[in-house]
C-alpha cells in the first residue's frame, strides 16, 4: 500500500476516534460551566481544555506502559462517578441560571470538576488513538489536537443548551453515569482477572 494511502487510513481513523470520544468530555465540560456566567463560561472551558491537551501529551509519551497498569480503569471511572455525584448535587440544589451562587467559587468547583474528568476520560482517548497511530507519531498529536480543539468547541455548545433546556442536565449526568459505570466495570473485570478471582459470566457483559 502506498505510504501516503497508509498514512490517511491511520488519520482517519485517530480522527474517527476522537469525534467519538470527545462528546463525552464535552458534556461533562458543558455540565461543570453550565451555571457560570458567561465570560466565566469560556475561562473554565480554557482551563479544561488547557488541562486536556497537558494530560493527552503526558498520557501519550507513556501511552503503552499504562495499558499495562492494572486498576487504571477502575481508578478513572471511579473518579469519573465522584464528578457526576459533584455535578448532581449542584444542579439539585440550585436552579440553573447564572450567577446563582458566588461567581467565584463556582469557577473553582467548576475547574477542579473539568480537570478530574480530563484525568479519567482522557486515559481512554489517548490508548484509543495510540492504538490506532503506533508507529505514527506525527498522527498522533495530529489527533491529541484535533480532540482537544473539538472538545472546546463542543462544550460552549453543551453550555448554552443546558442553561437554556435544563432537562437536557439530567440526560448529560445519565450518559456521564454510564461512561462512569463502564469504566468501573471493565476496570474491575481487569483487577478481578490479573488476581485470580473467579468471574461469573454474567457479569462479563
Amino acid at each position: 500500500m502506498n505510504m501516503a494511502v497508509a498514512d490517511f487510513i491511520v488519520l482517519a481513523q485517530v480522527l474517527m476516534i476522537d469525534l467519538v470520544l470527545a462528546g463525552d468530555n464535552a458534556i461533562v465540560i458543558g455540565l461543570a460551566v453550565a451555571r457560570l456566567p458567561k465570560a466565566q463560561q469560556k475561562q473554565a472551558i480554557l482551563i479544561g481544555v488547557g488541562a486536556a491537551t497537558v494530560l493527552r501529551i503526558g498520557l501519550a509519551l507513556v501511552a503503552l506502559r499504562l495499558m499495562a497498569v492494572i486498576g487504571l480503569t477502575l481508578a478513572g471511572g471511579i473518579l469519573l462517578l465522584y464528578v457526576v455525584w459533584k455535578s448532581w448535587r449542584e444542579f439539585r440544589r440550585a436552579p440553573l441560571a447564572e450567577g446563582a451562587v458566588p461567581a467565584a467559587g463556582k469557577l473553582r468547583d467548576a475547574a477542579i470538576r473539568i480537570i478530574a474528568a480530563d484525568l479519567s476520560m482522557s486515559l481512554d482517548n489517548v490508548l484509543a488513538v495510540a492504538g490506532a497511530a503506533r508507529d505514527h507519531p506525527a498522527l498522533l498529536a495530529a489527533g491529541l489536537v484535533f480532540s482537544v480543539a473539538l472538545m472546546g468547541l463542543a462544550a460552549n455548545l453543551v453550555a448554552k443548551l443546558l442553561t437554556r433546556h435544563r432537562w437536557l442536565v439530567w440526560i448529560g449526568l445519565a450518559i456521564v453515569l454510564y461512561v462512569a459505570l463502564t469504566m468501573i466495570h471493565a476496570g474491575g473485570l481487569q483487577v478481578a482477572t490479573h488476581f485470580g478471582y473467579h468471574v461469573p459470566g454474567w457479569l462479563k457483559w
